[in-house]
């Protein structure tokens, strides 16, 4: 989570710090959708395609082990299911809801090692790409990448309880 004695500090902070705050804003508001919920209600399918709350975290999940820890030649955990096929958007392979949210929170630990050990100019290669990316570009990426399916997370909770925004109401 963000640290709450600096909440702001990405306003001053320099481009690193600045990207990381930002990406770990939106992760605390993937995190906060889950809230409240139970876990028929976190693994509710609202859209056609089948998108749950549970089924988002498993993909962020995936992503941020592939992107910031697989492509920087860190070591992933062993997967229960095929990051490559529909199997990470879905919370139905008999994982519970604490297994994916630990499984987040881990690789998110995981790629904050990444960030703090690497530069920005630092080149990684993701073996399902196989061109070079820079770690700048991950971090804009999976901002990006976090925030859009947060903002599918904010449809979902509304259409599950009306609870809207990207963050707690009062913070």
């Amino acid at each position: 989570m963000t640290n709450p004695e600096t909440p702001h500090a990405q306003y001053t902070a320099g481009t690193k710090e600045t990207l990381h705050a930002s990406l770990d804003r939106m992760r605390d508001a993937v995190l906060w959708k889950l809230e409240g919920l139970d876990d028929s209600e976190l693994r509710r399918p609202l859209t056609p395609s089948g998108t749950s709350l549970l089924g988002l975290v498993k993909h962020l999940g995936s992503v941020e082990y592939g992107w910031f820890v697989s492509a920087f030649g860190g070591e992933v955990e062993p997967l229960w299911f095929d990051p490559y096929s529909d199997e990470d958007m879905r919370a139905d392979q008999g994982e519970t809801t604490q297994q994916i949210i630990d499984f987040y929170g881990r690789a998110r630990a995981a790629a904050d090692r990444t960030i703090r050990e690497r530069s920005l100019d630092d080149l990684g290669r993701p073996d399902w790409r196989g061109e070079a990316v820079s770690l700048r570009w991950v971090l804009v990426h999976m901002i990006e990448e976090t925030a859009r399916h947060a903002g599918h997370m904010d449809i979902v909770r509304e259409l599950i309880d009306g609870a809207m925004g990207d963050r707690r109401p009062g913070s």
